[in-house]
C-alpha cells in the first residue's frame, strides 16, 4: 500500500528514467568542481535503452575543449550534455556611479568613478545542452523529450539551450552564454 503512495508522488519520468546513486553522485561532482574552473567543462549522457537509465557516456570523461566535444557527439543520436563555460562580462563602472550632484558632507569621502572605466566579470553559467540531432529517429526524439526535465531537475543546471546540430558549439559562448570577450 505506501508503495502505490510513493509513485503517486513521483512523476511519470521518475518512474519510467532512473539514475543510479553513482550517476547522481557524479552529476553532483561536476557540478561543483566545474563551477570555478578556468576552462569549459562538459559531460555527455545518455539513456540506455533497455531500461531508461540515464547514465554517463563511456568512456567517461570531462571535456575542457568544445572542439573534442563537438567531435565526440553523435550525429544522429540524442545527447544530454552538462557545460560550466566561463563567460567574460564586461562592465562599465560609469553606469553603476552615482551621480556627484548628489554628493552631501555625509557622503564625500567617497571614492567617485570618471570616466568609463572597464571591468571584467567572469560568470560560470551551468546549462545543459539539449542536443536533438535532426536527423534522429522519433522514437529517440520522444524518449530523449520524456526525460529532458528530469535530467534537468537531477542535474540542477540554470537554464537548457537546444541544439539540432553539433556545428553550434562554437556560437554558443557568445550567443547563449552572454560572452562579451
Amino acid at each position: 500500500m505506501m508503495r502505490n503512495d510513493m509513485l503517486d508522488d513521483q512523476s511519470s519520468e521518475a518512474r519510467l528514467y532512473t539514475f543510479t546513486p553513482e550517476t547522481k553522485k557524479k552529476l553532483l561532482d561536476f557540478r561543483l568542481k566545474s563551477s570555478r574552473v578556468n576552462a569549459p567543462q562538459a559531460q555527455i549522457y545518455f539513456i540506455d535503452k533497455k531500461n531508461y537509465e540515464i547514465k554517463q557516456q563511456e568512456p567517461a570523461q570531462t571535456y575542457t575543449s568544445l572542439d573534442d566535444l563537438e567531435e565526440d557527439l553523435p550525429e544522429n543520436t540524442p545527447r544530454f550534455v552538462l557545460l560550466s563555460h566561463p563567460v567574460k562580462v564586461s562592465l562599465n563602472r560609469a553606469a553603476f556611479a552615482p551621480s556627484p550632484a548628489g554628493r552631501t558632507s555625509a557622503n564625500r569621502d567617497q571614492t567617485w568613478w570618471s570616466g568609463t572605466k572597464q571591468d571584467d566579470l567572469t560568470k560560470y553559467p551551468y546549462v545543459m545542452l539539449y542536443y536533438l540531432p535532426i536527423t534522429c529517429n522519433s522514437e529517440l526524439r520522444m524518449t530523449y523529450a520524456g526525460a529532458k526535465e528530469l535530467m534537468r531537475n537531477t542535474s540542477e543546471v540554470q537554464r537548457i539551450v537546444d541544439m539540432e546540430s553539433s556545428e553550434e558549439l562554437s556560437d554558443l559562448p557568445k550567443k547563449h552564454l552572454g560572452d562579451t570577450s
